[in-house]
């Protein structure tokens, strides 16, 4: 009820589009573009790897990496997010989002960086510190999934929350679009300094010493746009709902929202408490929990866990679907440098012309259409256009038809981006109670992640050829591209079904969503009927 609202709440609840808020988006979105950055940039470049570390004389084709090697190296990463996704969220509602907020940064920061630095005499030294450092930069990039979506949810009005939170996801895309733009102008810096032929004419000279420096610049350039944000990340003040309504702290929310709205707030500590008496202090474990926001939460983790299969898979693995319909050439025919840039190429046009947008058509119309109709859009379109490739599939790999698979594959990642991919990201940053806000959201992103983990280690395997002579090397048969992208459909399909547990927060207050402004007289009664 309205009348139970704190000022200060209702103050940010009703304030006009300000200064603060597209500060608090550059703040929180330039640690989701390191992100994106880090987590995608490993694809650009695994084939790289391969041709250094595993090479292997005499062979026709380039060396590549084991699929053990393989399968850590793309997935490691997103283990680390699922673990800090759980453990950061966790923290924020213990500590605070601000406290928590300059450590993953850092952590992000860091570990980007040693990244690049991974070391060892051989193969299996560099790539085990490759992996051990990109699991922690995994580790520090899941805590950013839970404090950034709940810190701009908390600090936003509530006519335009759901832009402004689904804002700070979109800087995914341009991190995804620099690293293949950054990608791009890398290798061909040094593949016109370094001339090298073709692996088919030279297996040897075709993979340059130089090279070894071109994916470790990759993996560390990430880290710069993040770094330059750390100072007002920590200057941010805590977000009065976690002080007033967590920490219970009212004399401190309203000192620091009176600041930032440039407006005086009177501070309610009695009204703070009240509140606190009246609502309960219900955990995530309790039954109250499950009665009021079990199928939330549900909905919240199998839809995003659907999701994060299929556009992981997708995202990760580009250039393997590229590279089977014939957009990429054969890696015999270029150079260890050359293929880096083509496969930088490929990426960035997708995320140019589909990723991006996606992304910015949410924050266009997430308030106005509302969050349930875009996820229930976004995944019947992927469904769509997921089957559209997958059962015409042999006549997509037919050289004259190519340019229509990857226009469709392209409407795939647009509609998961104005659809599905925003909006399981912004939902369980509203519709939970603050002092859970931040742990269910990170419950709900690390289901997403262990979807993502799936996506990336089985489709490594799923896509391979069914005929064992032309998969690659040292893996088994697959089920091919094909039958890969059918089984995704259906993966799409189920989300769609899922979604229809997912309630719609459109122009509602935070604490109207959470139940946090609600009388438990009436609950109590319920609970003392059925006793």
């Amino acid at each position: 009820m309205a009348e139970d609202s704190l000022k200060v709440l209702n103050a940010l609840d009703v304030a006009k589009t300000q200064w603060y808020h597209f500060t608090a988006i550059i703040i929180s979105g330039m640690g989701f573009f390191t992100d994106a950055y880090d987590l995608f940039c490993i694809s650009l470049v695994t084939k790289m790897l391969g041709r250094i570390y595993y090479h292997v004389p005499g062979s026709p084709r380039p060396g590549s990496l084991p699929p053990n090697v393989a399968a850590a190296v793309n997935g490691v990463a997103l283990c680390g997010t699922l673990a800090g996704q759980l453990f950061f969220g966790w923290l924020g509602d213990k500590m605070g989002r601000k406290r928590v907020y300059g450590v993953t940064l850092m952590l992000m920061c860091g570990c980007s960086i040693a990244s690049g630095l991974s070391f060892g005499q051989d193969a299996k030294s560099v790539m085990a510190t490759l992996c051990f450092f990109r699991f922690w930069l995994g580790f520090g990039i899941g805590g950013d999934y839970p404090l950034s979506a709940t810190i701009m949810s908390e600090y936003a009005n509530k006519k335009t929350r759901g832009a402004f939170v689904a804002a700070v996801f979109a800087m995914q895309g341009f991190g995804i679009l620099a690293g293949g733009i950054f990608a791009m102008a890398l290798s061909a810096s040094f593949e016109a300094r370094f001339k090298a032929p073709a692996y088919e004419v030279d297996p040897i000279r075709s993979t340059i010493p130089q090279a070894d420096y071109v994916w470790r610049i990759v993996l560390m350039f990430g880290a710069i746009p993040a770094l330059l944000t750390f100072y007002w990340r920590i200057k941010m003040p805590e977000t009065a709902r976690y002080t007033a309504l967590v920490a219970k702290n009212a004399q401190q929310a309203a000192a620091d929202m009176s600041k930032v709205l440039n407006m005086d707030i009177e501070a309610e500590q009695q009204k703070v408490e009240q509140i606190a008496k009246k609502r309960g202090s219900y955990g995530l474990f309790s039954k109250e929990f499950l009665t009021r926001h079990g199928l939330h939460l549900l909905g919240t983790t199998s839809t995003w866990f659907l999701l994060d299969i299929a556009f992981y898979s997708q995202n990760l693995f580009q250039k393997d679907i590229f590279s089977a319909i014939g957009w990429i050439p054969a890696a015999k025919s270029m150079s260890a440098i050359e293929e880096v840039y083509t496969i930088a190429r490929a990426q960035t046009l997708i995320a140019l012309c589909s990723t991006v947008p996606g992304y910015w058509f949410t924050v266009a119309f997430i308030d106005i259409i509302g969050r349930f109709a875009i996820q229930l859009m976004g995944f019947l379109f992927m469904t769509i256009f997921m089957f559209a490739l997958a059962f015409p599939y042999n006549y997509w790999i037919q050289p004259d038809n190519r340019i229509g698979f990857v226009v469709i594959y392209s409407l795939t990642f647009f509609f998961a981006n104005f659809g599905p991919n925003a909006t399981t990201f912004v939902v369980p940053a509203e519709i939970f109670p603050a002092r859970l806000r931040s742990t269910c959201h990170g419950i709900s992103a690390a289901a997403g992640k262990a979807g993502g983990i799936i996506g990336a280690f089985g489709f490594l395997y799923l896509a391979q050829n069914k005929d064992p002579k032309k998969a690659d090397a040292g893996y088994p048969a697959g089920i091919g591209v094909k039958n890969s992208l059918i089984l995704l459909g259906v993966v799409n399909l189920l989300g769609l079904l899922f979604t229809f547990l997912v309630p719609e927060s459109k122009g509602k207050s935070l604490e109207e969503l959470s139940g946090e402004n609600e009388d438990n007289n009436e609950e109590a009664a319920i609970v003392s009927n059925s006793a």
